[in-house]
């Protein structure tokens, strides 16, 4: 147990540094066990800074401190300095002039098991330093305010690591007695230290270029371990995509002669925008036909572009302080949500997009973690890497995009970049920009940035036969959230469609207002009314089309009107949406049914529906297979006020069984006309065949038929890439099949050595509704490939069974919350980070039923109670307790 609690920090407290670092010289000789470092820091005392404090207080945690040297001539002396386990206070430093000071300390990367600071990854040295891990490799003043100019030379063994990169340009290299060589880098622009970053390990390269629009030649490098050379392509081609639609889209350029990408085994996020040598996990760097799905290329290249347009939405003009973290986050989110859509379907990124804020996003807004997008406290801040801080950072900037339109918001983000190019700013700097660009007033708008919580709309509606007029009524409220029992109103874009019984366009015209297609209305009080001209007769609403703002909608709809837009929406996110609420309007039915020992029976308006939708030619078949698809059972509890996991898992069963049924000679048709080989193929049409062939084959599995096992079956003997083969394998471990196991072993065989599809292994399996799924997660954890040391083993095993299998995960016995609980203890030292975000799956423990939120709680109680329980544990238990 914790001594005492950890100290939370305020962003009411913010005040300036009081010293400034105006430049950097590094030196690194790299020992995977004793790596010293040699800092020379020049500094002088910040002018804008009111503290009368003399002392100049530097971070560091885990360092042995070797000397202080002041202005090259001064060795001080611990009458000098104090040194305590997290920092270093440096007596009467020079206050009229700057001043430099030499510090010397070593580390040791090897024993470094939370991944932060210097660390060892298969025999490579890497770095993680945002958000503070610069302190774990020197004492700094790690703040993202303080900006400073680096140099950095990396000294080691040449046979151990022949690489050696670091942050901006190569400006020079050398050899050293002993087998050692060395090379400086040099980045010519003022960065903060969180940005900082070396890698060293015996690395092959494949390079390319990139021309500018204005005619430069930029190098482009992607290193990763020997082995994994050839499955750097679609990186390297995703990366181009990035830099030129980031010149076309937001007229950025790239500002350094090279560009580097590092592939790493074990890291805590997905990646990270270093400047100049952006460090990855493989999971996001590395794929090949049969080792990444489709889903697995899209990943990479969005991925791939949110780092690289972190050049200017995070590096250029970076955050003020880390409550502003939305500020970066947030916009390249947006950018990298935008991009994607471009290159693949609009519609399909939506919709996907929207499935994870709503499934995952709002229940953190609704439970006792919720925090606005902006936090105003925060005890370890590697905690507010949030969906909160970034999806719906990313809708609350997509507002702004509605708000002011494509060619405003360009104008806006101009604005922003040339207002504050090299500078440390607030998201209040960014929505400035956007005013004074457009000239408009977001005062009310600021809201969403401090403002916590999901607001719902009420939506009601009455037709005028005689004046030809629609009147909408639209209500908010947003319910409170820890810290906030009070919500303000927010200005809220709501874009509108209206359809007539016929299926036709009717025309949106306010009144005063010209018509056209569609409107955004503009919902700026807790009640507003809107009322539509000019309609002969009552027409169907289309409301949030686009899902135009991040809110709860409540609208009355009969199962009649939710199939029509299914039918006649020419909004495809809406389209989507009403064939979600009518099936997930039914299963709720169906939940009572099945909690009351009812026969089920599926409403034919459901079969109707979907066979009219099998009916139509489509063109995105990706979409096509969208609307197809059933509401996940995470998003059908979002809707129950207490969550019966086993109810929902029965009737959502159920009605893919009676879909199946009826529909299966349509859905045996499709499956056999879009059976193809396309391997090596990933333009939109053949990814939408895969797409829509394994959703056929998924509904057709359900199905106690041998044929269709035999598909099955072949198609995972014959599939000659991981799309198919993975969509097979997971029909087979999530259906009953006959060889299942077997083929399990032999998917484990042939990828033993490819850790990324061995992760795909673990986490189908985790996540599977088999009777035996919790006896095979306790084999798992003693399976000569698991390794609570490998973040993306831990999550593709331990997440994947308490935040992907709620069936299982939530068995009424509480087996399922005992074990998340032991994991996470022994994460606890291991590493806190990943330790922490373990947590997610328990905190909202007020949701389930009187039996199942004691025996959450009591795992939370005994996470909290952990000898030496970590503060970033500490922080999630204790606020999921409160």
């Amino acid at each position: 147990m914790r001594d005492a609690s950890p100290q939370t920090t305020y962003l009411k407290d913010y005040t300036v540094p009081e010293y400034l670092i105006h430049s950097v010289a590094l030196n690194f000789v790299l020992d995977e066990e004793n790596t010293l470092v040699t800092s020379r820091l020049t500094l002088s005392r910040n002018p804008a800074s009111r503290s009368m404090e003399t002392d100049l207080v530097l971070t560091g945690e885990n360092l042995l401190l070797r000397r202080i040297v002041l202005n090259d001539d001064t060795e001080l002396t611990d009458k000098d300095y104090q040194k305590t386990l997290d920092s270093l206070t440096v007596y009467n430093v020079p206050q009229q002039q700057p001043f430099v000071l030499t510090i010397e300390n070593t580390i040791n990367p090897k024993i470094n098991t939370a991944l932060e600071g210097l660390y060892l990854s298969n025999g490579m040295l890497c770095t993680q330093c945002e958000a503070e891990g610069f302190r774990k490799i020197t004492y700094f003043l790690d703040r993202p305010d303080v900006m400073a100019k680096f140099t950095t030379t990396l000294v080691a063994d040449k046979g151990r690591y022949p690489v050696l990169l670091s942050n901006g340009n190569k400006i020079a290299q050398g050899e050293l007695p002993g087998n050692q060589h060395w090379v400086s880098w040099e980045d010519p622009f003022s960065k903060p230290c969180y940005l900082f970053a070396l890698v060293a390990g015996q690395l092959e390269c494949l390079e390319d270029k990139f021309t500018t629009q204005s005619g430069r030649d930029i190098s482009l490098q992607i290193f990763v371990e020997p082995h994994d050379l050839d499955k750097c392509a679609h990186a390297m081609q995703s990366l181009q995509n990035a830099m030129r639609w980031d010149e076309e889209v937001y007229g950025c350029e790239y500002d350094l002669d090279l560009y580097m990408i590092v592939a790493v085994s074990h890291f805590n996020m997905g990646a990270m925008e270093n400047k100049g040598l952006n460090v990855f996990n493989t999971k996001f760097v590395l794929a090949r036909p049969d080792t990444a799905t489709d889903s697995d290329y899209e990943h990479i290249e969005g991925v791939i572009a949110h780092e690289y347009f972190h050049n200017w939405t995070g590096n250029r003009i970076t955050c003020r302080d880390w409550f502003q973290l939305s500020l970066k986050e947030g916009f390249t989110v947006f950018r990298d949500q935008e991009f994607t859509g471009d290159r693949t379907s609009k519609a399909v990124k939506r919709i996907e997009d929207v499935n994870m804020l709503r499934t995952r996003q709002f229940a953190e807004d609704a439970g006792p973690l919720a925090h606005p997008i902006r936090p105003d406290a925060y005890i370890e801040i590697n905690n507010f890497y949030t969906l909160t801080v970034y999806e719906k950072g990313a809708e609350v900037v997509r507002m702004i995009h509605t708000l002011l339109g494509a060619e405003g918001f360009r104008k806006g983000s101009d604005l922003y970049f040339a207002r504050h190019d090299g500078q440390a700013v607030t998201c209040e700097d960014f929505v400035k920009a956007m005013e004074a660009a457009n000239n408009v007033d977001l005062s009310q708008f600021r809201r969403w940035y401090s403002q916590a919580g999901t607001p719902v709309l009420t939506i009601s509606h009455t037709y005028n036969a005689a004046g030809q007029t629609l009147t909408l009524t639209i209500k908010q409220h947003c319910p409170p959230t820890p810290g906030q029992a009070v919500k303000e109103p927010l200005h809220i874009p709501v874009k509108v469609g209206l359809i007539y019984p016929a299926g036709s366009v009717a025309p949106c015209q306010l009144e005063g207002g010209a018509a056209a297609d569609e409107v955004i209305l503009e919902l700026t009080q807790a009640e507003q009314d809107f009322v539509f001209t000019g309609l002969t007769a009552a027409p169907a609403i289309s409301v949030l089309r686009g899902f135009s703002a991040p809110v709860k909608l409540v609208m009355e709809r009969s199962l009649e009107e939710l199939a029509f837009l299914l039918s006649h929406d020419s909004d495809t996110f809406n389209r989507w949406e009403a064939g979600q609420q009518l099936v997930g309007q039914v299963i709720t039915g169906l939940v009572a049914d099945v909690q009351n020992n009812r026969e089920l029976r599926l409403d034919p308006i459901i079969i109707d529906a979907f066979r009219q939708v099998l009916a139509q030619p489509w063109e995105d078949l990706s979409y096509f297979s969208l609307l197809l698809s059933l509401p996940s059972e995470t998003y059908l509890a979002e809707q129950m006020e207490v969550i019966d996991v086993v109810a929902i898992h029965k009737a959502r069963e159920f009605v893919k069984l009676t879909l199946a049924e009826n529909l299966q000679n349509a859905l045996q048709t499709l499956y056999l006309n879009n059976h193809r080989d396309e391997s090596g193929q990933f333009d939109a049409g053949a990814i939408g065949r895969r797409r829509i062939k394994n959703t056929c084959l998924s509904y057709l599995c359900a199905l106690d038929d041998l044929a269709i096992k035999n598909w099955a079956h072949q198609q995972f003997k014959t599939a000659k890439n991981m799309t198919d083969q993975m969509a097979a394998l997971s029909v087979m471990v999530n259906n009953p099949h006959y060889a299942r196991k077997q083929c399990l072993t032999d998917f484990y065989q042939q990828w033993q050595h490819e850790a990324l599809v061995i992760d795909k292994w673990f986490a189908l399996q985790a996540s599977s509704p088999a009777p035996d799924t919790f006896a095979t997660v306790q084999a798992l954890m003693a399976h000569p490939a698991f390794d609570l040391g490998t973040p993306n083993r831990v999550r593709a095993l331990v997440g994947a069974f308490s935040q992907a299998n709620p069936l299982h995960f939530h068995a009424a016995n509480g087996q399922g919350y005992q074990f998340l609980a032991d994991q996470i203890i022994a994460l606890n030292t291991l590493n806190p980070q990943v330790a922490s975000r373990m947590i997610s799956a328990l905190t909202s423990w007020r949701r389930y039923d009187a039996g199942r939120q004691a025996l959450m709680t009591a795992q939370l109680e005994r996470i909290m109670s952990t000898e030496a329980v970590s503060k970033d544990v500490y922080e999630i238990a204790s606020k999921s307790l409160a």
